[in-house]
């Protein structure tokens, strides 16, 4: 019993001087209370310090780079070696641009379906020279031809009837005649008997009342010629407008008529011009509709260069200026033949023509570049031609600063412009920089920061 009472003592004991860090001491089996909870001090990291040294530092850096921006406006930073910066230079500027054109024939007839059908036969091959009258393709219309033929039934009807009744108005004319001609035999008749009996009546030959039945018959007969004289008259002139009215329709008759017979003629397609067939793409069964578009008959020697130019200059393009067209070592001279004011995607067409002798060798479709002369060749400030012209409609640029670190917009006014170079009017000076490549990433800013990789 008591050998388990002494271990359950030194147990506890040592549990005792676990927990006090082995600070306690025993003597004679007692514990000792001296020396026991001493305070152990801690010490402090000083990373809280440093966070609020940092963050002020970088407060004061946002605030710094704030006043610095809002002092120069909005900022990008850019690459320079991404963008093209160019000098400003002075030199000759030429007024020209380059125009690229099509080879196109000088006259182009189109061949188009004066009636629908159903093509026959085709008698020509595209690309096939033709001259004026040749037949190329032969069409099939049964309605036309009924149209026709009926159309051509009527009108003679018509101008069968229109010939009677010219027959009716003619007869009566003549039956006017032949009651004149009567009634002047009649009264011939009477004033000889007349006298007659005046002279018999002296001898008592002759009744008196036989002579006024001779006189009152005289009489009738000249005031019945009066009336037919004037009966006469008046149907000659009704007859004369009816007639020429008559005639004039009988000729619109005619007229309609051989239309009718042209509208037939005209299924069979021939050429309107001499020339080279293009565009022809007809098979025998094929249905073609009125108007529909055949082909075309092009000059085969003769052409022309249609090109499109760019809107901005549609106010300094006019009718019969040059252009210069190089090929081989040799020069040959354009002029302008046609302006087309429509604009489409921001441009214009043009035609050109060849002044005097045009180049050999040339073809349709053929594609040719050209310079078009604007202006007198003077001394200017140019800049090169850049595509920051787009973006700025040459109002302003980016001028770098002599540092060369930044570039700053700055308000210019530029004035002609070809392919090379554009004349700087003012705001930029001999020797200065600008940027010229495209300003779509930072059209918005005020100032550009180059810096490098």
């Amino acid at each position: 019993m008591g050998t388990v009472t002494d271990m359950e003592h030194k147990k506890k004991t040592d549990q005792t001087i676990s927990m006090h860090g082995g600070q306690a001491r025993t003597s004679g089996g007692a514990v000792s209370g001296s020396g026991m909870d001493r305070r152990v001090e801690k010490k402090k990291t000083p990373w809280k310090t440093v966070g609020i040294a940092a963050g002020a530092i970088g407060l004061v850096a946002l605030i710094a780079t704030v006043v610095m921006d809002a002092s120069g406006g909005r900022s990008f930073k850019v690459n320079e070696g991404r963008v093209v910066i160019s000098e400003v230079t002075e030199g000759t500027f030429e007024d020209f641009i380059p125009v690229r054109g099509r080879v196109t024939p000088l006259k182009t007839v189109f061949l188009d379906a004066i009636e629908g059908g159903r093509v026959e036969r085709v008698l020509v091959e595209d690309g096939t020279m033709l001259k004026k009258g040749d037949l190329i393709v032969e069409l099939s219309n049964t309605t036309l031809q009924l149209e026709v033929t009926r159309n051509e039934a009527l009108v003679t009807e018509q101008l069968n009837n229109m010939r009677s009744i010219e027959l009716s108005l003619e007869q009566n004319r003549l039956e006017h005649k032949r009651n004149l001609v009567e009634l002047d035999y009649q009264i011939k008749r009477l004033e000889r008997q007349v006298q007659r009996e005046r002279e018999l009546i002296k001898t008592n030959a002759v009744s008196q009342s036989k002579l006024d039945q001779t006189e009152d018959e005289l009489a009738y007969y000249r005031a019945r010629r009066a009336v037919t004289l004037e009966s006469q008259a008046t149907d000659a002139r009704m007859q004369e407008t009816q007639l020429a009215f008559l005639k004039k329709s009988g000729a619109q008759l005619e007229a309609s008529l051989e239309f009718a017979h042209k509208n037939l003629e005209a299924l069979n397609v021939r050429a309107p011009v001499a020339g080279k067939l293009s565009g022809f793409n007809v098979e025998v069964g094929q249905s073609v509709t009125r108007g529909g578009r055949l082909g075309q008959i092009d000059d085969p020697e003769n052409y022309k260069l249609a090109a499109m130019i760019d809107e901005f200059y549609l106010g300094r393009v006019d009718l019969g200026q040059e252009a210069l067209f190089e090929r081989g070592g040799d020069d040959y001279r354009m002029s302008i033949a046609k302006i087309y004011p429509q604009v489409s995607n921001g441009q214009f067409e043009v035609d050109f023509v060849f002044e005097g002798e045009q180049p050999d060798g040339i073809r349709r479709g053929q594609t040719l570049q050209a310079k078009l002369t604007l202006g007198d060749a003077t001394k200017a400030t140019l800049i090169p031609n850049g595509a920051f012209y787009q973006d700025t409609g040459g109002n302003w640029v980016f001028v770098v600063t002599p540092e060369g670190d930044q570039a700053v917009k700055r308000t210019v006014r530029l004035g002609r412009r070809n392919s090379r170079y554009i004349e700087v009017l003012d705001g930029l000076e001999v020797g200065e920089r600008v940027v010229t490549s495209p300003y779509t990433s930072f059209v918005e800013m005020d100032r550009l920061k180059l810096g490098e990789e």
